[in-house]
């Protein structure tokens, strides 16, 4: 008997959290010394594009987006998305050992409640409806209520980049989250549409000459560029507070 798509989804979704949330790990050490050598990239420094260990984060977070990527192909959206969750948790148990970083009480409450979560909406995982075309993609993407979720979503987006970034960007570790969290929502959507595009190209269904095609290729880079900008402001300031707090006691004292 076949492993059936689901599955395959699930065991591609799970494999990606493994890589990205090691990738984390071996940024922020990259972004770590980069700090040591240069311009911290939380005020616009580049030199943690020297840094081996940055890029070897970079190519194991490229290796699990590819294979959350091909999750999306087999998997439905609301099965893999979840499971991305693990990452975290992956990050959490690495930093305890390679970072020295201690996981709080309230730390190991949060990971269970990922864990807990993600199990149950697996085991509740509805089956996908088959799609073929990408233009069913796009009926469903441009209906009025997905419309105004986009457009709300994108104000969001640049209200925190615009105002909140320049003046909290390195006071409050909220700003960096939530343009990753809602950049990262549309770029399901994309990235979901160019894997059922791939899909059906490889079965003899070619979606190339679809502009809908490209539309969702454009959206997903910008999604996943931001993304990655921002996510590395993310760690740069998580390693800031990490070193203020471990300078404190002298200060105390």
């Amino acid at each position: 008997m076949g492993v059936s798509e689901n599955t395959k989804g699930l065991i591609l979704a799970m494999a990606s959290s493994a890589f990205i949330g090691a990738s984390f790990i071996l940024k922020k050490k990259g972004l770590k010394s980069a700090a040591a050598a240069g311009t911290r990239a939380g005020v616009g420094g580049y030199t943690y594009l020297l840094e081996p260990l940055w890029w070897a984060g970079m190519i194991t977070m490229i290796v699990g987006e590819v294979a959350n990527f091909v999750a999306y192909v087999y998997a439905p959206a609301v099965l893999v998305t979840p499971l991305g969750a693990l990452s975290i948790i992956v990050s959490a148990v690495l930093a305890h050992f390679l970072l020295k970083e201690r996981i709080t009480k309230m730390g190991i409450v949060g990971c269970l409640t990922c864990i807990v979560g993600s199990v149950v909406i697996v085991i509740h995982a509805p089956q996908e409806h088959s799609l073929n075309s990408v233009e069913e993609i796009w009926v469903l993407a441009t209906q009025t209520a997905f419309l105004i979720y986009v457009a709300v979503t994108i104000s969001l987006v640049l209200v925190l980049v615009l105002h909140f970034e320049p003046q909290y960007g390195q006071t409050n570790i909220l700003v960096y989250l939530g343009i990753c969290s809602l950049m990262g929502s549309l770029t399901v959507v994309s990235i979901k549409a160019i894997g059922i595009a791939i899909k059906l190209t490889l079965e003899g269904v070619s979606q190339i000459a679809y502009p809908q095609t490209w539309f969702f290729l454009t959206v997903a880079i910008i999604c996943v560029v931001t993304q990655l900008n921002y996510l590395n402001k993310h760690l740069c300031f998580r390693l800031w507070i990490h070193s203020m707090l471990q300078l404190l006691p002298q200060y105390i004292m």
